[in-house]
């Protein structure tokens, strides 16, 4: 009797620092469960926030390394080493257009290291013993920074400004100037001796006088010549047939070029 009276039938067994909201009749560890799942997702949006920062401050830093460019070289960004001219397809490129002009720009690179490796293989063919290897390596030399400049600036640089503006000026300076460089690709890829070429003629000598080394160098130029010639003979039947579908002519480009004058080489229009 006085064990029931001392009870306070109005005391609670939670704890004061329970939530008076919580379910009394929940499952213990349904609750951790969902405990730890609240800390799972906070964990992730934490993860989330770090990493759009380390996005942003990597954006912030490559605006800066811009802003720096800018300042010194003006807006000008190609070449990286020496900068002299803009150059950027995703930002003066329409998005159609851009795979187009980027493989010709992949085809331009191409041409840059098949003159290099040209003239290695005419190092060799020198040293190896070939009849006309000083004329050959002399001409190798000049050949590589004389047709890597006009290349880009009388055949890539056009289309490029091309695509940019479509002006027809712009495409028949490229007709032009890339119809040469075409013969000239074939010429090269023919290797003949004396011409500063280690095309399939001189590839063949070489391998024929088991001069190994001089003939891998030249079979490498060999494939070089022929892939970006044929890369560009291909783009420049698709390009002829999209002025012509533009509606670029002749008239037009002669209408232009009295009205922008010899910068339409250089500029970017």
């Amino acid at each position: 009797m006085s064990a029931a009276v001392t009870k306070d039938p109005f005391s609670s067994t939670a704890s004061l620092d329970a939530n008076p909201f919580d379910d009394p009749f929940a499952d213990p560890d349904s609750v951790n469960k969902s405990s730890n799942y609240s800390q799972e997702r906070t964990a992730s949006r934490v993860a989330n926030l770090d990493l759009r920062e380390q996005d942003l401050e990597r954006r912030e830093r490559e605006l800066q390394q811009k802003a720096d460019t800018i300042r010194k070289h003006g807006r000008n960004n190609w070449p990286p080493f020496f900068p002299l001219v803009y150059h950027d397809i995703s930002d003066e490129i329409p998005e159609a257009s851009r795979p187009l002009i980027t493989r010709l720009y992949i085809l331009w690179l191409v041409l840059a290291g098949t003159l290099i490796v040209n003239m290695v293989a005419c190092i060799f063919v020198l040293t190896s013993g070939g009849p006309d290897g000083v004329k050959d390596l002399i001409v190798s030399i000049i050949i590589v920074p004389l047709i890597s400049v006009l290349s880009f600036l009388l055949w890539y640089r056009p289309i490029y400004n091309g695509y940019m503006k479509e002006q027809s000026l712009y495409y028949y300076i490229y007709f032009f100037f890339c119809g040469w460089h075409l013969a000239f690709s074939l010429y090269m890829f023919l290797g003949i001796p004396s011409t500063g070429s280690a095309g399939i003629i001189q590839t063949i000598q070489r391998f024929s006088h088991r001069a190994f080394v001089a003939g891998i160098f030249g079979a490498i130029a060999t494939v070089g010549w022929a892939i970006q010639g044929l890369g560009n003979a291909f783009y420049y039947r698709q390009i002829w047939t999209h002025g012509t579908a533009a509606g670029h002519t002749m008239e037009k480009a002669k209408s232009e070029l009295a009205t922008q004058g010899a910068r339409a080489y250089l500029t970017r229009g």
